[in-house]
C-alpha cells in the first residue's frame, strides 16, 4: 500500500502544466465577465449584466472542473492570480466583441491541450477535454448570436436597450 502512495501522478508533468495554464484562463474569464456584468448593470443594461453574471459563474465552474481534474489525477493544481481586469469598456457592444474573441481563444487553448494530450499518448486526458471543446461551440455560437443583433437592430435610439431585451432569446435558446 506505502508503494502506491509514493505515486505522484497519472499526469506528465506537461499535462499538468498545461491544464493548470487553463485553470487560470478560465479565472482571467470568470472575473472579466465579471467585470462586464457590473459595467453593463452600472449602463442600465439588466440583461446583459444577467448573462455576464452567469458567465462568470461558469466559467468559474469550468476551473473548478479543471482544477478537481488535476487533483483527482495525483497532480497538484494551482488557484490563480487574477490581475489586469478591466473595469470600464468602450461600449455595449465592444463588450460582446471582446466576449467572442475571448471564448475564440479558449477555445484555441482547449484545441491546443487536446493536440498535447494526444502526442503525449494521454487519452484520458484528451476524453476529458472533449465536453470542454463541446462547451466552447455553444460558447462561440451565443456570443455570434447576440453581435447579429447589434446588426439587425441598431444601436440608434433605443436600438441597445433593444438587443439587451431581446439577448434573452439568444442565450436561452440552445439550453
Amino acid at each position: 500500500m506505502k508503494d502506491l502512495l509514493k505515486i505522484k501522478s497519472s499526469l506528465s508533468e506537461e499535462i499538468e502544466n498545461i491544464l493548470n495554464a487553463q485553470v487560470k484562463v478560465e479565472a482571467h474569464s470568470s472575473a472579466l465577465y465579471l467585470a462586464m456584468s457590473s459595467w453593463c448593470d452600472d449602463q442600465g443594461f439588466d440583461n446583459s449584466a444577467s448573462f455576464f453574471a452567469k458567465q462568470a459563474n461558469e466559467e468559474r465552474e469550468h476551473m473548478l472542473k479543471l482544477f478537481n481534474y488535476i487533483n483527482n489525477r495525483g497532480g497538484r493544481a494551482i488557484s490563480p492570480e487574477i490581475t489586469n481586469i478591466p473595469t470600464d469598456f468602450e461600449s455595449f457592444r465592444g463588450v460582446f466583441e471582446q466576449t467572442l474573441e475571448q471564448e475564440m481563444f479558449v477555445t484555441e487553448q482547449f484545441n491546443n491541450i487536446a493536440d498535447r494530450c494526444m502526442k503525449a499518448k494521454d487519452y484520458v486526458t484528451f476524453n476529458f477535454v472533449q465536453w470542454f471543446l463541446e462547451e466552447q461551440v455553444e460558447e462561440e455560437y451565443v456570443a455570434r448570436r447576440i453581435l447579429e443583433l447589434f446588426d439587425v437592430i441598431g444601436e440608434e435610439g433605443t436600438g441597445r436597450w433593444e438587443i439587451d431585451r431581446h439577448l434573452v432569446k439568444v442565450t436561452f435558446d440552445g439550453e
